[in-house]
């Protein structure tokens, strides 16, 4: 499937697909953003950002983005807009071009889902870890109705949103198109 001229909302909050992310959304752009996935029924592609990439020329965004789309929306007490997303897929994006109110928009395809055939037995550390982080933090807890403990590629995903390393990191392991890579880095860390 490909998905032309998706709006792009870079962040320095990573999702990825299978992940809920709640937002507080106040940029102009962003809102309109908002108001048009939602009145299309339709979605955006969160993107990571590149610290070394040049703004001025759309450099500053990484390739590998996630479509999301608004699942629930609410207005915030100090008058903001709150939103949550759900990723629904890996994108490659391409060709960004900035609008008149400062929105990026780009080309954007849909990439492969990963092939994630992991053990119950081999992948059980992981698991167990991520069950304690979401209990000692309820408010990741909150953005999931039934999290998939069950299901290898969703706990390796949440892993990835959450470990505190470089984008561009997580970019190679997005690249891989399989989960192997990254499985095997993070079971060297659990």
């Amino acid at each position: 499937m490909s998905l032309q001229h998706c709006p792009l909302f870079p962040l320095s909050a990573h999702l990825l697909p299978g992940g809920n992310m709640a937002l507080r959304i106040f940029e102009p752009r962003y809102i309109r953003m908002v108001k048009e996935a939602c009145a299309n029924n339709s979605g955006f592609v969160v993107c990571m950002l590149d610290a070394q990439g040049d703004k001025n020329n759309n450099q500053h965004i990484y390739k590998i983005g996630t479509y999301a789309e608004v699942i629930d929306f609410e207005l915030l007490e100090d008058g903001l807009l709150g939103i949550k997303v759900a990723g629904l897929s890996s994108v490659e994006v391409k060709d960004i071009t900035t609008e008149s109110d400062g929105l990026r928009v780009g080309e954007c395809h849909t990439m492969e889902s990963w092939q994630c055939d992991i053990p119950a037995e081999q992948i059980s550390p992981m698991v167990e870890k991520l069950h304690e982080i979401f209990e000692r933090y309820p408010e990741l807890h909150s953005l999931y109705a039934q999290p998939e403990f069950d299901n290898p590629y969703w706990v390796l995903m949440r892993w990835l949103e959450l470990l505190p390393v470089d984008a561009r990191q997580k970019q190679y392991f997005l690249a891989q198109q399989d989960c192997t890579a990254l499985f095997n880095y993070l079971s060297a860390l659990v």
